[in-house]
């Protein structure tokens, strides 16, 4: 059940209700500008990730400045978002389940529908479900660049999937998934360069092998905010899936030469207890930030650090500065942007001190 907005456009920021899920709208806009001013001229695309914001309003957004689409990773994504007016989608993952499939195929009468494959059944599965809704759908082979995730080997196997793709009058091949999703927070640029250096080795092979078997190859997507500039840099990557650049968290900014953007993305907690010295409780625990990254930072106040989280309870440890009161609202940095968002139906937008909007978070808790 979506639950009420705790804010109004208007209030201050010590007003709104808490734990929410802020968004500093000065840095955001300034993210999606930086982005999209990066990509200009370089002839690849953003189709940003989706399973980072979940919300039909920032997807928008990102389109509004040159996204060709947006990515996610489960179809209750791409529902939202095609109901949301999103009109190019690709679930840059398998779906191998022949319902999910149907809820896909039915989607591509109001937007532009794409999946990825990595297995000769699941191609056939496929099919299968377009020829029955009367439909071509698009598939995209999916390689393992080194995560050891889903994927081929690139090469040979990878051919013979995109070679069946397109030997079947049900279905479009449209390219390679080459997301290398490990290499986001290897923490230093020498590992990174050299974990996507592999990456393109293997996206490089398996295009070539595919000129030659005389399929084209469109779409090479992958990339992410920890590592796109590097794609950029080789050259053969056409859509960057980038989706936390538009946030930031703890974990990106840890990583050695961060991404280029600013942390816009916040939990707003209250303090709920002050028992002792040295010692502060917030109204945010594991329920109101992810913690799989690492604990979130306390933002822009030294001395402060949230020490432990129980299901409703964080924990502040006073180690200097000015002691928080009772009732304080305090920003927090979580350590992963994508879960945190998940735990919230609302986008609390702030400017200068002030709420100015309210975007739902429509694909919240899509997990199928």
């Amino acid at each position: 059940m979506l639950q009420s907005p705790p804010a109004e456009p208007g209030m201050r920021e010590e007003e709104v209700d808490t734990p929410a899920l802020l968004i500093d709208l000065d840095a955001f806009e300034a993210n999606l500008d930086a982005m999209a001013a990066r990509l200009a001229g370089t002839g690849a695309k953003l189709r940003a990730h989706a399973k980072t914001h979940k919300s039909a309003a920032i997807a928008h957004q990102q389109i509004r400045r040159g996204a060709v689409g947006q990515c996610v990773q489960k179809v209750a994504e791409a529902e939202a978002l095609a109901w949301g007016g999103v009109a190019d989608i690709l679930v840059s993952n398998q779906v191998v389940d022949a319902r999910k499939l149907r809820r896909l195929t039915a989607l591509s009468g109001i937007a532009k529908v794409a999946v990825c494959a990595d297995d000769p059944a699941g191609i056939d599965t496929i099919a299968a479900v377009a020829e029955a809704a009367g439909r071509r759908m698009e598939v995209l082979v999916e390689i393992d660049v080194g995560a050891g995730r889903c994927g081929v080997d690139p090469g040979p196997e990878a051919v013979a999937l995109a070679e069946r793709i397109a030997g079947s009058p049900h279905l479009v091949f449209g390219g390679l998934q080459a997301y290398h999703g490990s290499a986001q927070h290897r923490r230093t640029v020498e590992e990174r360069r050299a974990a996507i250096g592999h990456a393109a080795e293997g996206v490089r092979r398996t295009v070539e092998q595919l000129r030659q078997r005389g399929l084209p190859c469109p779409i090479v997507g992958g990339a992410g905010t920890g590592t796109f500039e590097l794609e950029l840099e080789a050259g053969l990557w056409t859509e960057i899936q980038a989706g936390s650049y538009a946030f930031m968290d703890a974990d990106y900014a840890a990583n050695g030469s961060p991404p280029p953007f600013r942390q816009s993305l916040f939990v707003l907690a209250q303090v709920m207890s002050a028992p002792r010295d040295g010692v502060a409780v917030l109204d945010a625990g594991h329920k109101a930030v992810a913690v799989d990254s690492g604990l979130p930072l306390v933002w822009q106040r030294p001395g402060l650090r949230y020490a432990g989280a129980s299901d409703e309870h964080g924990a502040l440890a006073v180690e200097g500065g000015e002691r928080p009161k009772l009732g304080e609202r305090l920003r927090l940095v979580p350590g992963h942007c994508d879960p945190t968002v998940d735990r919230y139906d609302w986008y609390v937008g702030v400017r200068g001190g002030r709420v100015e909007c309210l975007w739902p978070i429509s694909a919240r808790g899509g997990m199928a």
